[in-house]
């Protein structure tokens, strides 16, 4: 696998750091071929009861250690965290992963009938989530990071510190900067948008190896279509509540990469509303899966200025 070498900056002294020598650089370029549908050592599988209704859990580390809370996007699913709940639950933390309603193992979770996959069901189920426990680290993946950023402006009380994983960086249509279509995106409707993504997960674009491939492809048998042209739709109109996040006062986290879906100078102006930390890292949208070492150590930093702790 290619080595992966990030930077961590903060959005007023931007500084880059890609040393080999970077222990958790070093790890990530020494992953391998993982079997992406197989339980984690260690964790734990449960549902929880939501507005919405059954989500599929996954959970790992001391139940009565500070939570980390992680939501994986459209077409995701908990297993796309399978690289960091260890890292997470090695370093003292309770790391809690699930499936949003209408995806892999939560697909029966979902609206009354004829309703819509609407920004209130998916805020209302994390916080939920995060009104069951403990205030949380909370990581928002893609889309996910969207709904973080509406639960954050509404109940701060909830969230001890934000991780933003290559969320869309841009209120209002968030595709307009997507590199190479971003320009077709005032034409595609949430269907034919949800198509081509699809599609191109299918046709493995992502370049990713057998085992993830394979794994990919198999969530399609239980992910819903009617949501993910949904959660398209919602993309085409996210809102902007950067000011009542910053308001929140708690420490934020702006995490992409190099060749993510928008250009890096979209993340950095985001980060700069939110009063954020920006990291970004030599891959591609995915670094829960190629660049977890420098994710979670980034995370930890962040973390530990919020629990005032040496994790």
């Amino acid at each position: 696998m290619r080595a992966c070498y990030g930077y961590r900056v903060p959005v007023t002294a931007p500084k880059q750091s890609t040393s080999r020598d970077d222990p958790a650089v070093v790890r990530d370029a020494a992953i391998g071929e993982i079997d992406w549908a197989a339980p984690v050592p260690g964790s734990v599988r449960g549902v929880f009861e939501a507005p919405s209704g059954r989500l599929a859990v996954v959970s790992m580390g001391d139940p009565a250690a500070p939570r980390v809370v992680l939501i994986p996007g459209a077409t995701g699913s908990k297993e796309d965290f399978a690289l960091m709940l260890p890292l997470l639950a090695e370093a003292g933390y309770r790391v809690e992963a699930y499936d949003l309603a209408g995806n892999y193992e939560s697909h029966l979770a979902g609206p009354p009938a004829d309703g819509r996959y609407d920004y209130s069901l998916f805020v209302d189920d994390l916080t939920a989530v995060l009104a069951s426990g403990a205030p949380a680290h909370l990581l928002g993946y893609s889309f996910a990071g969207i709904i973080a950023q509406l639960v954050v402006a509404e109940h701060p009380e909830l969230v001890r510190s934000l991780t933003l994983l290559t969320t869309p960086p841009d209120a209002g249509n968030s595709y307009r900067h997507v590199k190479l279509i971003g320009p077709l995106s005032w034409v595609l409707t949430p269907h034919v948008g949800a198509g081509l993504m699809i599609w191109g997960i299918r046709t493995n674009k992502n370049r990713v190896g057998p085992s993830r491939l394979a794994f990919v492809q198999s969530r399609f048998a239980l992910t819903r279509r009617e949501c993910v042209d949904d959660i398209v739709g919602l993309m085409m109109r996210a809102p902007d509540v950067a000011a009542s996040v910053r308001a929140a006062g708690i420490p934020v986290l702006v995490a992409t990469s190099r060749h993510d879906l928008w250009p890096v100078e979209r993340y950095s102006l985001h980060a700069d509303r939110l009063g954020a930390r920006l990291a970004v890292y030599e891959t591609g949208h995915s670094p829960c899966e190629t660049t977890p070492h420098q994710l979670v150590r980034d995370m930890l930093e962040l973390m530990s200025g919020a629990d005032g702790s040496s994790a």
